[in-house]
């Protein structure tokens, strides 16, 4: 995740997760960033002990915390506070609608440290944030193509513009499958390795056929025929046939690209007239399937032909 972070003004913002954000102190901290999904309650730091304190996490401090500080003399109190305030905390977050002490709020406005208040309990929003901070610091990408979820298999095509992506998903709607993106694919690794693809919202649904100009799926097909996210499964690039290019006519090299370090796999499929694409690409989402339940259609071919030809199948030890 080296790189993406998100603002404390960004988490503040937020209204699909509920978090229910609201700024007490410290505003001038509220373009400092979040680089880690991972959140911390700053007990131990509090007591003195700041070996395994990680000041880049958010900062929760609930019940356990807030009534520590309450009840240490308040000079004691304070300078325990001042002394994690001395790292570069990213920012603090009070559960339970729970009232801080004064010095608290004090020092974290000298510092510059954002501190926001929330009525959910702790567990309960430490659950939500760390929902919410996985989604928004995954690592993401955008690329030109379609993606369209065939057989329950998300495939994303890709290949030149007006090759006909956009006119071979329409005829893969038609058939009763579903778009998730046309023209700009945003995709986002989930861990460990899993790349989920969904459109930009600006142009969630849409399509553009040249000729018709921008369509509506949603509208002129129903809600069955969209999706607004998908596991990206294998990728296919549509090529202009090329007579001087030698094509894969059996499949035995299965071949793969790399999109977030996440490798899937990809397969060129030569575009000329005549050719029908939609079911072609419905026979590698099925072709696809089958892989995944262990049978490879070339291969046994192949071991077939091998066998027919009094040589042992592939794999097996020549006697």
């Amino acid at each position: 995740m080296e790189g993406i972070s998100l603002s404390i003004q960004e988490l503040l913002d937020d209204q699909e997760y509920g978090l229910g954000l609201t700024l007490l102190a410290g505003k001038r901290g509220l373009t400092n960033r979040v680089v880690s999904s991972r959140i911390q309650k700053p007990g131990l730091a509090l007591t003195g002990y700041t070996e395994h304190f990680h000041p880049d996490r958010v900062q929760v401090l609930g019940n356990t915390e807030i009534s520590y500080l309450s009840k240490l003399d308040s000079h004691l109190a304070a300078e325990c506070v001042r002394t994690v305030c001395s790292f570069p905390i990213s920012c603090f977050i009070i559960t339970t609608g729970l009232v801080p002490p004064p010095f608290l709020l004090e020092t974290v406005e000298a510092a510059g440290i954002p501190t926001l208040n929330t009525s959910l309990k702790s567990s309960t929003f430490i659950s939500l944030l760390t929902k919410f901070l996985e989604e928004r610091l995954l690592p993401t990408t955008h690329l030109h193509g379609v993606l369209v979820e065939v057989l329950g298999v998300g495939i994303l095509l890709t290949g030149k513009s007006g090759i006909g992506k956009s006119e071979c998903a329409l005829d893969l709607i038609i058939r009763g499958h579903r778009l998730v993106a046309d023209d700009m694919v945003y995709i986002k690794k989930k861990m460990p390795a899993t790349l989920v693809g969904q459109s930009e919202k600006s142009i969630q649904h849409l399509m553009e056929i040249r000729g018709l100009g921008i369509i509506n799926i949603k509208d002129l097909y129903g809600v069955s025929s969209i999706r607004e996210k998908k596991i990206v499964d294998m990728l296919l690039e549509l090529k202009e046939w090329d007579p001087d290019q030698e094509y894969d006519r059996l499949g035995l090299d299965d071949h793969s690209t790399t999109i977030l370090g996440v490798d899937i796999p990809h397969i060129i499929i030569p575009v000329r007239p005549g050719r029908n694409l939609g079911s072609i690409i419905e026979v590698a989402a099925r072709n696809f399937l089958l892989k995944g339940m262990g049978y490879h259609s070339a291969l046994d071919f192949q071991n077939r032909l091998l066998a027919r030809l009094e040589v042992r199948p592939l794999g097996n030890e020549v006697e």
